[in-house]
Order: C-alpha cells, then sequence, then structure tokens
C-alpha cells in the first residue's frame, strides 16, 4: 500500500498553509536555482512526476510547452491544480509514481520536485523516466538532501535555551525509511545516498549534467519562517541528467 497523507484532512490543511503552498514558486528557497536548470520548453512535451498544486505545471505551459501531464497520488492536491494552474495544454492524472506507464520516448523533459524521497522504488523510477524520455530528454529533480535525510526525524537538537544547536546525521549508508515529522506529523520518507542518487542514474546511461545544493535567495531568510536556518546545513539535492543521445 503506497503512503498517501496528503489526501488526510488534517494533514492537507496543515500543507495548504505551507508558505511555498500558498506563496507557491517564489516562496520555495531552491526554486531560483532549479529554474536555472531547466532546458528550454518551447514546443516540448513535459512530464511532472508528484506534481502537487501544478505550479511547475503551469511554468511549463507559459513557457511554450505543447504538452504538460501533471501526475499527484493525492486526489486533494489535484483538486487545487485543476483549479488553480489549469490550461489547454495540461493534463492531470491521479497515479503513483511506482504505476506510471507510458510509451517510450513520451516525453522531452521529465520534472520531480520534492517527490522522489517518497519512494522506496527510487531504481524502479529511474528506469521508467529514461524509457519515457525521447533521446536528448532531461530529468530535472529535487529530493531531500542526504545530510537532511540520514538520521530520520529531520529536526535540530536543541541547546538549553531551546535554540537550534547543530543538524544530527547518522546511519548514512544505512539506506531505507525513515519517519520524519514535517508540519507536526509524522511522514514516512526514504534515506538515500549521494552516490545511490547520481550512480542510478549514471547505470541507466544517464549523463549528469549539474549537482547543485540550493542556498535560499537572501530577500526570502526575511520574509520566510525559518528560512535563515536552510544556511546552516543543506536542506535539497538538485539534479539535472540527459539520456544520452
Amino acid at each position: 500500500m503506497k503512503e498517501n497523507r496528503y489526501d488526510e484532512e488534517i494533514f492537507f490543511k496543515k500543507y495548504s498553509q505551507f508558505p511555498r503552498s500558498v506563496q507557491g514558486l517564489r516562496a520555495a528557497g531552491e526554486w531560483h536555482e532549479l529554474e536555472a536548470m531547466l532546458p528550454d520548453f518551447s514546443n516540448k512535451r513535459i512530464l511532472d512526476i508528484g506534481c502537487g498544486f501544478g505550479w511547475h505545471c503551469m511554468y511549463a505551459a507559459e513557457h511554450g510547452a505543447k504538452q504538460v501531464v501533471g501526475t499527484d497520488i493525492s486526489c486533494k492536491m489535484l483538486e487545487v491544480a485543476r483549479q488553480k494552474h489549469s490550461s489547454s495544454v495540461i493534463t492531470y492524472q491521479q497515479v503513483a509514481m511506482e504505476d506510471l506507464e507510458f510509451p517510450p520516448a513520451s516525453f522531452d523533459v521529465v520534472l520531480s520536485s520534492l517527490a522522489l524521497h517518497y519512494t522506496p522504488e527510487y531504481s524502479l523510477i529511474c528506469d521508467k523516466v529514461y524509457r519515457f524520455l525521447s533521446p536528448g530528454g532531461f530529468f530535472v529533480f529535487s529530493v531531500e538532501h542526504p545530510v537532511f535525510t540520514a538520521y530520520g526525524n529531520q529536526d535540530w537538537i536543541y541547546n538549553e535555551q531551546g535554540n537550534p544547536d547543530h543538524w544530527p546525521v547518522d546511519r548514512y549508508f544505512v539506506e531505507g525509511e525513515r519517519q520524519a515529522v514535517f508540519l507536526g506529523e509524522t511522514v514516512k520518507k526514504y534515506h538515500r545516498t549521494l552516490t545511490t542518487y547520481l550512480g542510478e542514474l549514471i547505470n541507466r546511461g544517464f549523463s549528469i549534467e549539474r549537482v547543485v545544493e540550493p542556498q535560499p535567495q537572501p530577500h526570502l531568510l526575511e520574509t520566510v519562517p525559518g528560512m535563515r536556518e536552510e544556511l546552516r546545513r543543506p536542506m535539497m539535492l538538485l539534479i539535472r541528467a540527459v539520456k544520452k543521445q
């Protein structure tokens, strides 16, 4: 059974009030780096895995994509996506990423934003994406950084005054399930090493073009709660890979 906390009423309400859920891409600390990694969308076919509220789907449509398919396991997320980010070129599908099926070479670009750490089947997803992409196609995705996911609970160690003292890193090479706390709720996520994230791509014939550990833009440090702490340890990992011709 694939976990889907996002269709639970309380969890979804909390997520809907999250800054990046309300303000979209401009409140995402990594967006300026991720946007720079995206290829030209003009006349391209785009697949967004774990599309959520559809922010990236709409961005692709507004930048010339001829077809955009956004997929997500959550019907609540897709309801919002259809309401807020509709376009004649965008189609939304409710499907778990592990169950995705498209003909070979169906897309020129595959995107995924902060979704792949929710699956134990990263290797399977890499296989599918490689098959879905046309030769020369791009796979651009973000995940939670292995330093962020290793310990498990995804919280600071606090000093006697209750302030964040340091970020714990433990069991780094023990890949697998972690019980993380997100928005005050326990959420199942999956830790894997940097070696695994990159190696699985290389093994399938991808060429890795860019790897970025993003830092928030300066203006977000003052306007988004908790953003300043992101300068103390990497939270995200961004990767751009291309399917060789």
